[in-house]
């Protein structure tokens, strides 16, 4: 690409400054570790990608499974019950305090992506804040657990979310810098199945122990420890030591380096928005429900467990045939757009079933067919994210840019959604109906984007 012709400015120089102390190492060697899959960082964005062991795609599944347990269960079932006991009749609480929740984490991600890619660490760059995340996210389950007040809940979820997202964002960084694009498919179909089933078998976890609000917020998280700790053990990640060491890094810097030129990376851009669409689409449909379930079936909050494990239980067959039907099908045909397409199309089909639904029959059939369309779509779209990466050796800094994309849908929709169930509501009966339209509208033009913008992959 030739150089625009012009003197750099000082944000400019600021991130030429980090792209160089991300991607330049101080010596030319292979990195320590018994890793032999991963690239060191010195190699990331230099050289071909191996083809990385079955164990490894499968203990990296594994990992992401456990993160997945640990933050979706407090989301779509334990927060609310929470909530329900210290606010009863309030539900709007609940879109208040995990949208704070994801502001704040996004404030805070840009300085979690940056320091990321410039750890030095014998350890490497992304384990450290596998663990660490994980660690974090348990004491915020803790505080929620024994919380008592709302305020104290909202705290606990700030600490838990950051934690937990911190951790799955760095496994996701080590799948992008390390999995070619011969075998993306494939661990973003693992990823995206294990992703949908980890909260279905977390709400059947959580209904065993229901007796213990203790039990009902920790059991999730320790298994997500446990699975972080078999990814970052038995696959254990090259040394990050010898990568050259960087100055400070300002407020100002940091937002910069998290600005890039849609116009110089369209592909990257487009479906970034594409992308943004969907998921706010799709937490319009989930953040409220174990509430709209409630509703629907006449039945209290804290009874909803049981009806939406079952719910999710026979919704694996779905996820499953989504996730790997797309992801390895995408592979082997070498096209991604065709399949995003369809998860974008069953998703309506799921939304509007369910956004009529009034029986336990017709809500499964809905859920089902949108547990199949998210499989699908999370699927090829994460192959997608992995191949319009601008540069591979700062994945940490565009990956915090892509989790924008899903995070700040995730803050937003929850802080809207209780305006869009009150539009006509009766009684204590909200629209639900309105909601789950808008969702389904909003994830189609999602699709549409990706299929008709992404230009650099089939």
């Amino acid at each position: 690409m030739p150089r625009d012709r012009h003197e750099p400015t000082t944000d400019e120089l600021e991130l030429a400054e980090i792209d160089a102390a991300t991607a330049q190492p101080v010596t030319a060697g292979s990195a320590a570790g018994s890793q032999i899959d991963d690239p060191s960082p010195a190699e990331a964005g230099t050289t071909p990608l191996r083809r990385v062991s079955s164990g490894w795609l499968a203990l990296s599944s594994i990992a992401n499974f456990g993160v997945s347990m640990a933050f979706i269960v407090p989301l779509s079932f334990s927060l609310a019950v929470r909530i329900s006991d210290l606010a009863p009749g309030h539900e709007e609480v609940l879109g208040y305090v995990t949208g704070i929740a994801q502001i704040v984490y996004l404030i805070a991600s840009p300085l979690i992506g940056v320091w990321s890619d410039r750890l030095q660490s014998r350890f490497g760059r992304r384990s450290p804040f596998m663990l660490g995340g994980a660690l974090l996210g348990i004491i915020g389950l803790l505080v929620i657990a024994s919380a008592p007040s709302v305020l104290v809940i909202g705290v606990g979820w700030i600490v838990g979310l950051m934690g937990w997202a911190t951790a799955g964002q760095a496994i996701q960084n080590r799948q992008a810098e390390t999995v070619p694009e011969e075998q993306r498919g494939r661990i973003s179909a693992l990823t995206g199945l294990l992703a949908q089933v980890a909260p279905v078998i977390g709400i059947g976890i959580a209904y065993a122990v229901s007796s213990s609000t203790l039990l009902v917020f920790i059991v999730p998280g320790i298994v997500g420890l446990i699975c972080v700790l078999l990814f970052t053990v038995l696959k254990k990640e090259g040394s990050s030591a010898t990568i050259a060491r960087a100055s400070a890094v300002s407020v100002k810097t940091v937002l910069s380096s998290y600005v890039f030129n849609p116009r110089k990376h369209p592909d990257f851009g487009w479906n970034w928005l594409g992308r943004f669409l969907f998921f706010m689409g799709l937490y319009f449909n989930t953040s409220f429900g174990a509430f709209f379930y409630a509703q629907r079936l006449d039945l209290p909050v804290k009874e909803v467990a049981g009806t939406v494990s079952i719910i999710g239980l026979i919704g694996i067959v779905a996820a499953t045939a989504g996730a790997l039907g797309a992801g390895f099908l995408s592979d082997k045909l070498r096209r991604r757009k065709l399949f995003a397409l369809i998860g974008a199309v069953l998703f309506v089909l799921g939304a509007v079933t369910e956004a009529f639904a009034y029986s336990f029959v017709t809500l499964l059939i809905g859920s089902l067919i949108m547990q199949l369309a998210i499989a699908a779509f999370s699927a090829v779209d994460q192959a997608i994210v992995f191949a319009v990466i601008p540069d591979r050796a700062q994945t940490g800094r565009y990956l915090a840019v892509v989790a924008f994309a899903q995070k700040i849908p995730s803050g937003i929709a929850p802080l809207i959604a209780p305006f869009i169930i009150t539009i006509g509501a009766v009684g204590a009966d909200k629209n639900y109906t309105a909601l789950y339209l808008a969702g389904a509208v909003l994830a189609l033009i999602g699709g549409l984007v990706v299929v008709s913008k992404v230009k650099g992959v089939r």
